[in-house]
């Protein structure tokens, strides 16, 4: 979900940001840059290639080619990333009728980003934005780390973005179904731009994500396993047409937000207990604009004037908004709402190895009635042997919540990268990752950048 820290950040990811190209950045067209070659993004409606000495955020906050204030609240002080990776930037955007994302000054969405190093291990890992972000969202998280290992990397922010995603689309549930569509456009642009940039295509592809780049990835598992080779889920939102999903369980948190339930509502809901000490900060960020923007899209016709043309962007205009959402209740909405939310449904019946991670301690999306649940789902449809779950200990949502409490968390990136790193032994040299387990939080050494999975 979308970190919000009031009004000044949330203008400036919506606006996008005045950025000044990189020291030896050449903005030329493709031939001039190392290996050459006429790099052309099929279906894509505009584009825009750069060579670069370095395609890491290292060298490129504060360029236009990532957006660091994107990236907000994503990874802990004192995570350490690569550096010096020099390769081929491709950015651009697909056909699309929307105009949130303002990267650029485009004013246009679909957008993506393609990252080509000139030291290719012969993968490509694609992903898409977490929350409502853009495409840049998870450079630190992912983009450094995979760079630098030789993998190709695409990136797009999912067709809509921003608080407001939800008024994009024709009927109930279309600006979510197209975030599935979007991932599987760049995916197969992005396997023919490899080709054409190393002479062939991806030996190995893998899919992964955070939050709803977590839900993307089970759902392209599920639905398109012919593209992919594997994935990493963390964290990922759970979709089910029955329930549990988001509409089951954050109107709670929106009643206790106003007095008309309590804490031990929310322990009933799911939630952790050992999680209460975070439970301001998301009721101040997250919990009354992710209910009431999911509501819209999947039902809007529980009070129509609810949120109206916008969500809001600050916690008062949110519930000033939406009085209604108090009372809430998936469970006796009409059958058309499933209908809406089964366009996007998981079914845990995925076709490629997928390792989960969650914390324990989510506070937006409870690990009881999410990837707990899914864990279950993939089991019943006789895919376990596909999967691994990793339930972390005292990690939450967003990283960077550990420098607030770094006596109570633990950052989930480092857990993230061993587990990336336990998929491409599983996929390509046949090395089983350890089994699904509790991944205890370790009483010394560098929480910050190390994580044994076990076994």
């Amino acid at each position: 979900m979308r970190l919000l820290r009031g009004v000044p950040l949330l203008t400036a990811l919506l606006t996008g940001l005045a950025l000044t190209a990189p020291a030896g950045a050449t903005t030329g067209p493709p031939e001039t840059c190392a290996r050459p070659g006429a790099l052309a993004v099929p279906g894509a409606e505009h584009q825009r290639t750069v060579c670069l000495g370095d395609l890491t955020t290292a060298a490129l906050a504060g360029t236009p080619y990532t957006d660091m204030a994107d990236q907000a609240g994503f990874s802990a002080r004192g995570t350490r990333n690569p550096s010096g990776v020099p390769g081929v930037q491709i950015d651009g955007y697909f056909p699309d009728d929307s105009r949130w994302n303002a990267t650029h000054g485009w004013r246009h969405d679909a957008q993506f980003v393609i990252r080509l190093p000139d030291r290719w291990n012969g993968g490509l890992v694609v992903t898409g934005a977490p929350g409502t972000r853009r495409q840049y969202a998870t450079d630190t998280l992912i983009s450094d780390q995979v760079l630098a290992q030789g993998y190709a990397y695409a990136a797009t922010d999912k067709g809509n973005t921003g608080p407001d995603f939800f008024t994009d689309g024709r009927r109930p549930g279309d600006a979510v179904a197209e975030w599935n569509r979007r991932v599987t456009e760049l995916t197969v642009a992005a396997q023919r731009v490899v080709r054409q940039r190393y002479g062939h295509g991806p030996r190995r592809t893998y899919m992964t994500g955070i939050s709803n780049g977590g839900y993307l990835t089970r759902w392209q598992l599920e639905n398109r396993p012919d593209l992919y080779d594997g994935g990493v889920d963390w964290e990922g939102v759970l979709w089910m047409t029955r329930g549990p999903n988001l509409l089951t369980g954050l109107p709670v948190t929106v009643a206790r937000s106003q007095g008309t339930a309590d804490d031990d509502d929310l322990l009933g809901a799911g939630f952790h207990s050992g999680s209460r000490f975070l439970w301001p900060y998301h009721e101040k960020v997250y919990w009354g604009l992710t209910q009431k923007a999911f509501r819209a899209e999947f039902d809007p016709t529980y009070d129509p004037a609810c949120p109206g043309a916008s969500a809001g962007t600050t916690p008062e205009q949110i519930f000033a908004a939406c009085p209604s959402d108090v009372a809430y209740s998936y469970a006796s909405r009409p059958a058309s709402v499933r209908r809406a939310v089964a366009k996007v449904a998981l079914t845990g019946r995925i076709g490629r190895p997928l390792i989960t991670l969650h914390g324990d301690l989510d506070a937006l999306l409870p690990i009881a009635t999410g990837s707990d649940v899914y864990a279950r789902t993939v089991e019943r449809t006789g895919r376990a042997g596909l999967h691994r779950y990793y339930r972390i200990e005292d990690g939450t949502h967003a990283d960077g919540l550990y420098d607030t409490y770094p006596d109570r968390l633990r950052p989930i990136l480092p857990c993230y990268r061993s587990a990336f790193t336990a998929l491409t032994a599983w996929v390509e040299k046949g090395a089983s990752p350890p089994a699904s387990r509790t991944v205890a939080r370790p009483s010394d050494g560098d929480v910050v950048n190390s994580c044994g999975l076990g076994g």
